[in-house]
């Protein structure tokens, strides 16, 4: 098994990000306020002491982005975990559903769910 090259890892990276923050761009292109405001309660925004337009757009756009951040950027580690794995491994995309990754080592055959966890969750057996 080669060594992992930290330059490789870097220059992954930098050439892959752009697709996280290409996403979360081209989800704002869909936004329109009919879109943003549909099934929202207004009387939330006045418990929240929400008064004026600015903290109102600022408080929904939040809400909008961050409800698909966590699993595009989840993407993105999930696909540089896969780099790796085939820079050490000669691992692939898996293409069984539900399995993300399969390689080999030792002549065992691996293969692989990855699934992020955020801080503070537990982990069920």
């Amino acid at each position: 098994m080669p060594p992992l090259k930290l330059d490789d890892v870097k220059s992954y990276i930098q050439n892959h990000i752009g697709e996280f923050h290409d996403a979360q761009l081209s989800k704002i292109k869909t936004l329109s306020l009919k879109k943003i405001l549909a099934g929202k309660n207004p009387y939330l925004f006045k418990a929240k002491n929400i008064n004026d337009i600015d903290d109102l757009i600022r408080d929904v756009l939040s809400a909008f982005l961050s409800s698909g951040e966590e699993t595009r950027f989840g993407d993105f580690l999930e696909r540089l975990a896969i780099f790796i794995n085939e820079k050490v491994y000669g691992g692939k995309k898996a293409s069984a559903p539900g399995i993300d990754l399969e390689f080999e080592r030792d002549q065992i055959r691996y293969l692989v769910s990855i699934n992020l966890v955020r801080t503070g969750e537990i982990l069920k057996p």
